[in-house]
């Protein structure tokens, strides 16, 4: 569509991956916009009134959380069909669900009416969700994979940062406009980039997999070769991805349930459980327990409700900021590293909050203690942006086979939802039960997570897509015995290629002697 005028005529190499990634980074701007907007909606007066939510917290929450059905519906939805129309199709109608979903949200008149709305424009995000990091990885170069997706996650928090300070500045207007207008803002970024990701280049692992090679090459040619498809690094990437998408016919294309069960020469059943899990590991850290309860954390340190508001706004803002530190240390120090520091930092803070929360210790010195568990909720938050906001995103995307990329990154969303979905549940109730404790519970996650990452998950860093499918496909679970396994198949290769090598020259030698 409108090849005439897509990007990739105009830009090339970097440039190219940058402009993809920024295209990218709207869709993730959208998601963290439209995760952040109803906490400033749930507290308008007017909307407790037109959907008669008066004393009913449970139903306040229940709005917000069928949202996560919608999510967890759109992945599977979108990851299926990404596979099948492409990855900028899928975009496309991601969009018109959300862009519907946030037209009947802006008219709501009732709370069922609200209810449906939200699902629908959840089922937009699970589609945007699972297959917009997927085009991010396959167009991105090998070395800066995690650069450009940690890029697009500070947008996806500043997403949240605009939604908290739209609603802090409406909360001093009265009437419907207060909460009508932040929903309808969702209409902005969605309908730039339903129009505008038409613009932009198809997957060439996806093009190349659909048997559309020259339109593939010219695209692979643009973003890693100068427009050259003859250039080395082109024809290198390219072979590679003929060959990995040869090896995944001879397999077959697995249906979901086949990706979980039914293990395969490329164990797809691995990868799915590891991005599962790790997502909803991502919700076990505490990150959704300190977004909505940070305000009370504040409050007890003496602080008036508008200070708290303040408070919470600008932990927001140092959220977004610190993620720009992912941007220059996710390919230099690795996914596992950022994973293990992030878990030990995040857990301290955690702890820290618990202690200084504590009823008992609170009373000696409200002010001071409330202080200090202010400054230990600010850097959790920190923590989190920079480490564990961003790769439980990239990893899944990254260890996928082309032939369930979109599926992969779609189970992925599939952890994250059930992960929110039960977080959201259980926190009410812990806290109002046994209150500082709660995030005594949620600090001792993080340190639970290390041993998982040291054991289950590979490193993923600065390899390609294709040496991936290797390194995933190894027999043992484990990864010291994993790299073992790898080192001796790459061992085995390199003898057959000198083998070969060897062979080679000597027949050269006895043609040239005869």
């Amino acid at each position: 569509m409108f090849s005439k005028f897509n990007v990739y005529k105009y830009f090339r190499g970097n440039d190219l991956v940058l402009a993809i990634n920024l295209a990218a980074g709207l869709s993730i701007f959208f998601f963290g916009y439209d995760q952040g907007v109803m906490a400033g909606v749930n507290i308008a007066p007017d909307y407790v009134e037109v959907m008669n939510l008066h004393s009913n917290e449970a139903l306040l929450g229940g709005v917000v959380a069928v949202y996560y059905i919608g999510t967890l519906v759109g992945a599977l939805m979108g990851g299926w069909i990404g596979d099948r129309i492409g990855r900028i199709k899928t975009v496309i109608l991601g969009c018109a669900f959300g862009i519907f979903g946030a037209i009947l949200q802006t008219c709501a008149q009732n709370i069922a009416w609200m209810i449906c709305s939200r699902i629908i424009t959840g089922i937009g995000t699970g589609h945007l969700n699972a297959i917009v990091p997927v085009w991010s990885a396959e167009t991105s170069h090998h070395t800066s994979r995690g650069k450009m997706l940690a890029m697009e996650f500070t947008l996806n928090i500043f997403g949240v940062v605009v939604a908290y300070w739209l609603a802090y500045g409406l909360s001093f207007t009265e009437g419907s406009f207060r909460w009508r207008f932040p929903i309808a803002f969702q209409l902005l970024p969605l309908v730039i980039l339903a129009v505008g990701i038409s613009f932009f280049p198809e997957s060439p692992r996806w093009l190349l997999k659909k048997g559309r090679t020259d339109e593939g090459l010219e695209i692979l040619a643009a973003l890693r070769g100068d427009g050259d498809p003859d250039h080395a690094d082109v024809q290198k990437e390219y072979k590679e991805i003929v060959h990995s998408i040869k090896e995944e016919e001879a397999e077959g294309e697995p249906g979901y349930l086949s990706m979980i069960f039914i293990k395969d020469k490329l164990n797809i059943p691995r990868r799915v459980h590891l991005s599962l899990w790790l997502q909803f590991f991502q919700q076990l850290t505490g990150i959704g327990v300190i977004t909505v309860y940070a305000p009370l954390v504040f409050q007890s340190a003496g602080f008036s409700t508008q200070t708290s508001q303040l408070l919470s706004g600008i932990n927001n803002v140092t959220y977004m900021l610190a993620t720009l530190v992912a941007v220059f240390t996710l390919d230099k120090w690795g996914r596992r590293f950022t994973l293990f520091y992030g878990a030990v930092c995040q857990g301290v803070s955690l702890v820290m909050v618990a202690v200084l929360t504590k009823p008992e210790i609170m009373a000696q010195n409200p002010l001071a203690y409330g202080i200090g568990a202010t400054v230990f909720t600010f850097l959790y938050t920190a923590f989190f942006g920079m480490t564990w906001l961003t790769v439980p995103w990239l990893y899944p995307v990254e260890i996928y086979p082309t032939k369930v990329r979109a599926k992969g990154g779609a189970w992925s969303v599939v952890g994250w939802s059930v992960g929110n979905a039960l977080v959201m549940e259980i926190t009410p109730p812990m806290i109002a039960g046994i209150g500082w404790i709660t995030f005594l519970i949620f600090g001792a996650f993080n340190f639970l997570a290390i041993p998982v990452i040291w054991a289950l998950y590979p490193e993923t860093c600065n390899k390609t897509l294709e040496e991936l499918d290797v390194i995933f496909s190894t027999k043992s679970l484990l990864v010291w015995n994993a790299e073992k396994e790898l080192a001796e198949a790459k061992q085995r290769k390199t003898e057959v290629f000198y083998d070969d090598k060897k062979k080679a020259e000597s027949d050269k030698s006895d043609i040239s002697s005869t």
